[in-house]
């Protein structure tokens, strides 16, 4: 069932002595604002999460899909090729794939598409319009993250380009983090050398990066005009809030500590387009620190002002 109603969302979130997410640009140190000291979380790594609940949750692996569950595949997952993923969806529709673009050409290829440009006639290998649409409509049908999140699938077999109605921006700590740096050991080494080398001591060491505490704040969009484009609807919805809600008791690790989700606060528009500028609303989303360094969630007091709110504009508290 296709939706009809325009949703903006704030997630709050919060990490204890662990690294939300590592920036593998600066030795794995959790994210930060350079100039204010906030933390950061990025989009990719809350859909990443989002993902791996829906993969979870309607595993397919090793039982046979119940009706509709192929509805759930994972488009962008771990170790996959994406090209045999679109490859897929021209086999399932009986169409002729294009043949994959090089990233290379030759200099034979180069020189003949010079001269076919010059005279304005060089070929595309995209394939037809109408394979490429009729692939991207089966790619939305049957994965979850293609018709929430879009996917840009016009890499080597053309399936086309899907904007998704489901939007999320970085999350950001509602104050400023440190990040402590701490030394571990192992009393293993990983070969035979290493051991010789200490002598039979066998130790290696380790550095582990964390935040002692943080809470976040993350926005979310989500439009019904997209949602029709792609196919999603209140199931995928429902699916999603679910995600939002779990999705960190699922993903537990050493490197990120204690993670959970501490606040869904989700504004349903009466109208498609919307009722309230989504800024608007979130700004009756707050939290305060109760204490100068809070360690844990009761040290902040989360506020939500309803009093002012649009009539055409209802808050779904779905935590918090």
């Amino acid at each position: 069932m296709s939706l009809h109603n325009r949703y903006d969302f704030v997630l709050l979130f919060d990490v204890k002595d662990g690294n939300p997410n590592g920036d593998p640009d600066a030795g794995n140190l959790p994210r930060l604002d350079a100039e204010t000291g906030h933390g950061l979380v990025t989009d990719v790594a809350l859909k990443r999460k989002v993902r791996n609940f829906v993969a979870l949750s309607h595993d397919q692996s090793d039982t046979v899909p119940q009706a509709g569950e192929k509805r759930f595949e994972i488009y962008v997952r771990e170790k996959a090729i994406l090209n045999l993923q679109h490859q897929r969806a021209y086999s399932a529709l009986k169409l002729d794939a294009p043949p994959e673009e090089s990233t290379e050409d030759t200099a034979e290829a180069k020189e003949s598409d010079n001269k076919k440009a010059k005279r304005g006639t060089k070929e595309k290998r995209k394939g037809s319009a109408s394979d490429v649409d009729a692939a991207r409509k089966w790619m939305c049908q049957n994965f979850f993250d293609v018709r929430t999140f879009g996917a840009v699938m016009s890499t080597g077999i053309n399936a086309g380009q899907v904007r998704g109605p489901v939007q999320l921006t970085f999350a950001r700590s509602i104050d400023p983090i440190i990040a402590q740096e701490h030394s571990i050991t192992r009393m293993a080494v990983a070969t035979e050398a290493e051991a010789e080398k200490q002598g039979g001591d066998n130790r290696t060491m380790g550095r582990k990066h964390t935040v002692p505490y943080g809470l976040y704040v993350a926005h979310g969009f989500v439009s019904s005009f997209l949602a029709k484009q792609t196919g999603f609807g209140d199931d995928d919805l429902e699916l999603l809030w679910q995600a939002l809600e779990q999705m960190f008791e699922h993903d537990r690790s050493a490197a990120r500590g204690e993670m959970s989700t501490r606040g869904l606060y989700v504004f349903k528009h009466e109208s498609e387009l919307g009722n309230a500028p989504a800024h608007a609303l979130f700004e009756r989303v707050s939290a305060f620190k109760k204490v100068e360094v809070p360690r844990n969630f009761s040290d902040y007091e989360v506020a939500v002002n309803e009093s002012a709110l649009p009539q055409q504009v209802k808050l779904i508290r779905r935590v918090g």
